[in-house]
């Protein structure tokens, strides 16, 4: 077999038709050459394991001890190769909120690495959200989402940005996600106090995905439903789940499947510098975070600060504790964030063409064992 040939013989392979029991992948350099065929000598034999594409994760600030939010290229370098080594072969680069000239310059950084390919593209979560529901992000650096603004900061990403999160309700949202739409960026809802009413004019404008959903926004009340219900509600939005145990309760995360089905869930880390480390105390952006027992929280005020997970582990839950099928696990951690990022004809499912990007899992507990990208 040529050196630039693998073949993986006898696994599960979870593919966009289904789940295939003692499976066959043929990688040939950098992409998926052919699925199915009979078992030759020199095949690697897979047998107990399961196969399923890449991880794509739209929203993560950091890993491994080191943050996007730095703006130095050997800590992004640093952040990406922690998550690849848990199966995320596709990883979005988030920003938390700065002063602005900061963040531009973090961006201008790390659309270098998006030029390299290292990264898919560059998120801003801040500074342009509410100081009622800011979560971890300085009061003080918070600004109106002024078009001008915003569009500063994209400009900064050099054609890179992929994603800005905003407050709809404030001062210029609407026309900053309506500006976003025409750019190609996408906008998204999050950190925002905005009611159903006002989200639903955002959707309306042009924003497609809400930001890590339930979190930093009203929760439902039966006369005052909030933005949860408009962004679950509407099939134009894509929404994202924290799936730590921490964020969401198992029967919150339950709820959002039977609403919005796989097709329209993206499962994220929103991970932090302390992913793939220990407890102790980490930078995200300007404030200081301590983690204990695996749960990352502002040293001053207490609140919850991003988390520590890695997509491997999200994996595991949804299928061991929310009893998802394979398929639909594949769905919401690598098609649906493809799809939504514009790289579904490259990444996001184990097909012919697409990049070889694989995640080997133990069937019996779906344990991560091996990472291809």
């Amino acid at each position: 077999m040529a050196a630039d040939r693998t073949a993986l013989s006898g696994a599960r392979l979870v593919l966009p038709s289904g789940v295939v029991e003692d499976g066959r992948l043929v990688v040939e350099g950098a992409v998926v050459a052919g699925v199915g065929g009979p078992v030759v000598p020199g095949d690697l034999d897979l047998s107990g394991f399961t196969v399923v594409p890449g991880f794509v994760d739209l929203h993560v600030h950091g890993g491994g001890g080191a943050s996007y939010a730095s703006g130095v290229a050997e800590e992004a370098l640093r952040v990406a190769r922690t998550h690849l080594e848990h199966g995320t072969t596709t990883t979005m680069a988030s920003t938390v909120t700065g002063e602005i000239d900061e963040v531009a310059r973090q961006a201008a950084v790390l659309s270098e690495l998006v030029e390299d390919g290292v990264l898919a593209g560059i998120h801003f979560e801040g500074p342009f959200i509410s100081h009622n529901r800011c979560g971890a992000h300085r009061p003080d650096l918070l600004r109106d989402p002024d078009p001008a603004l915003v569009r500063k900061l994209v400009d900064a990403a050099r054609g890179r940005a992929r994603m800005v999160t905003l407050a709809p309700e404030l001062p210029g949202g609407l026309e900053s996600v309506r500006m976003l739409a025409e750019l190609g960026v996408v906008a998204a809802v999050g950190h925002t106090d905005a009611d159903y009413g006002r989200t639903l004019e955002a959707v309306e404008a042009g924003a497609t995905v809400a930001t890590h959903l339930f979190n930093a926004m009203p929760g439902i009340a039966h006369r005052a439903p909030g933005p949860i219900v408009a962004l679950l509600e509407d099939e134009r939005v894509t929404v994202e789940l924290i799936n730590d145990g921490v964020h969401l309760h198992p029967s919150v995360l339950d709820l959002a499947y039977g609403t919005a089905g796989a097709a329209r869930v993206a499962l994220i880390t929103d991970a932090m510098g302390a992913a793939g480390m220990g407890d102790g105390l980490y930078p995200l952006g300007p404030l200081q975070v301590e983690v204990r027992d695996g749960v990352a929280r502002l040293v001053e005020g207490g609140a919850i600060a991003g988390s520590t997970l890695t997509l491997d582990v999200a994996f595991k839950r949804s299928v061991t504790v929310n009893g998802l099928t394979l398929g639909q696990a594949v769905e919401s951690l690598s098609a649906t964030p493809a799809r939504l990022l514009g790289l579904a004809d490259r990444v996001g499912s184990l097909e012919p063409g697409k990049q070889a990007d694989l995640v080997v899992l133990d069937s019996a507990g779906y344990d991560l064992v091996a990472v291809m990208r």
